[in-house]
């Protein structure tokens, strides 16, 4: 299969990592476009992303990770292409694993694959114990809700067929979006694989995503998980 494939890199104040990654992907990938996302970044992210070969869309001010993926996804589908990869920009995902990743969907066993960190031991990084916690506690919460279980439900290392670029150009969530996307992905019969990916620690900058706001997270998510269910159910009756 001769597929038309986007990669879809979301980046906020990524200067100093995007252009490692926007060349590991052309170096492993060289069939695959790369589209940038420049979430509202305040340093030179955009142009490192453009130097290193990459399209760039900069977004006006920052709009968080949901908005600057589901514009990733808008721009496959007018653009016809027939997969995407999600892949962050902070050189934490291993482009190398990227063939892996698009393995089930040309073998059309799958809607939407999902890179786990937690599969098998790779010696890879795995984060720290206090966001462990926080991944084992979605692990269950989607398990128990759904009746599926991912073992990396926060990986934002994924690839998704023509069916998920529609779903997700049309609603993706917004903040801290990927435990969500499961459900969503879910409710829609979407038939997801899971696949052991090595991962890296940043080299440059910080995430955005702070151990005091942990909490926060799995609270904002547990809630927009049970209000989607609930939605569901409703639409069932």
């Amino acid at each position: 299969m001769n597929a038309k494939i986007l990669a879809i890199v979301p980046a906020f104040n990524e200067c100093g990592n995007i252009k490692r990654t926007v060349e590991e992907i052309r170096k492993v990938s060289p069939d695959v476009d790369i589209l940038v996302i420049d979430d509202g970044s305040q340093d030179a992210t955009s142009q490192e992303a453009f130097c290193a070969g990459g399209m760039v869309v900069s977004l006006p001010f920052n709009l968080g990770i949901g908005a600057a993926v589901q514009t990733g996804f808008k721009y496959a589908l007018e653009h016809q292409y027939d997969m995407a990869l999600q892949i962050d920009g902070d050189g934490q995902h291993d482009p190398a694993c990227i063939g892996k990743l698009l393995g089930p969907l040309l073998r059309l066993e799958a809607d939407m694959v999902i890179g786990s960190r937690f599969l098998e031991k790779t010696g890879g990084f795995r984060s720290s114990f206090s966001r462990r916690v926080g991944i084992n506690f979605f692990v269950h919460l989607i398990n128990f809700l759904t009746g599926v279980k991912i073992n990396d439900p926060t990986s934002g290392f994924r690839a998704y067929n023509k069916k998920m670029i529609v779903l997700f150009s049309e609603y993706y969530p917004l903040d801290f979006p990927e435990p969500e996307a499961i459900v969503v992905a879910q409710q829609a019969g979407a038939r997801m694989v899971e696949i052991p990916v090595m991962m890296r620690p940043r080299e440059a900058g910080s995430s955005s995503i702070r151990y005091l706001k942990s909490l926060y997270y799995m609270s904002k998510v547990t809630l927009a998980i049970l209000l989607l269910m609930i939605r569901q159910k409703k639409e069932e009756a």
